[in-house]
C-alpha cells in the first residue's frame, strides 16, 4: 500500500491519496482549494494511473472539504461522510466566506453515502474500518487499517496535541473519550496519520502527549 500526502490550502490540511497495486485509490480529506492544487492532485492521479473509488471526509470542517466538488466531478467517485456532521457541512459556504474564500454550493456536493461506526471500506486490497470519534466536531470519523497498522484520525489527535474542542459541536470531554476508547486501545505500533502536521504512533502519544498523560 502507498500513501501520498498533499498539504493543501492556507491551513495546510493533509490530503491523503491511498492506493495499492490494484491501482484503486481513496482520497481522504480533499483540501485542494485552487487551480494549482487541483492540478497537483489530478496530475498525480493520472501519472499513477489510479482509479479513485471513494472520496472520504473525516469531518466537515471547511479546510478538509474544499476539494469535494472538484474531486467528485473530476474522478466520478462517491463522497462518503458521517451524517452527524451534515448540519456543519450544509453551512460550508458561509464558513468559506468567513475565511475570504470564493466558494458556492457546487464546491460542497451532498454526500453519496453516510458511513457509520463499524462500517468497512474496501478499496483494492485495502480494508478500512470506520471508528466514530466525535469531540472535535460531530461527524468526526477515523479510518483504521489493521493489516497495515495505520489509523487516519483527521483532527482528533496530533503529535503531542489533540484537536480543538472550542469550535461548533466541539466537546472536550467527548473528544478525550474518543481518543481513549477508540484510538489508544489500538496496538502500540499503530501509525497515526493526522489531518495536519506529521505522523506519529500510539506508543509515542501515550508516553509523550501532555493531554493524554494529564487525563490518564
Amino acid at each position: 500500500m502507498q500513501i501520498k500526502c498533499f498539504h493543501f490550502n492556507f491551513i495546510q490540511v493533509n490530503t491523503f491519496v491511498i492506493f495499492d497495486e490494484s491501482k484503486e485509490a481513496i482520497i481522504v480529506d480533499p483540501g485542494n482549494s485552487n487551480t494549482e492544487e487541483d492540478e497537483q492532485l489530478s496530475n498525480f492521479i493520472t501519472e499513477e494511473g489510479l482509479q479513485v473509488k471513494y472520496i472520504i471526509n473525516t469531518h466537515p470542517h471547511i479546510d478538509h472539504i474544499l476539494g469535494n466538488g472538484f474531486c467528485t466531478r473530476t474522478f466520478q467517485a462517491p463522497l462518503l461522510a458521517h451524517e452527524a456532521g451534515l448540519f456543519i457541512y450544509e453551512r460550508a459556504v458561509s464558513y468559506a466566506i468567513a475565511f475570504n474564500m470564493q466558494c458556492n454550493k457546487s464546491n460542497f456536493p451532498t454526500p453519496n453515502r453516510f458511513i457509520n461506526e463499524g462500517d468497512v471500506i474496501n478499496c483494492g486490497q485495502q480494508q478500512w474500518k470506520i471508528l466514530y470519534t466525535p469531540g472535535h466536531a460531530d461527524g468526526s470519523i477515523c479510518l483504521y487499517n489493521a493489516t497495515e497498522n495505520i489509523i487516519i484520525v483527521g483532527d482528533v489527535l496530533f503529535e503531542n496535541s489533540i484537536g480543538r474542542s472550542d469550535l461548533p459541536s466541539g466537546n472536550f470531554k467527548l473528544l478525550m473519550e474518543s481518543i481513549h476508547t477508540k484510538i489508544l486501545t489500538l496496538p502500540a505500533e499503530t501509525t497515526i496519520l493526522p489531518g495536519h502536521g506529521t505522523n506519529t504512533k500510539i506508543a509515542i502519544e501515550k508516553k509523550h502527549n501532555p493531554y493524554i498523560r494529564r487525563n490518564e
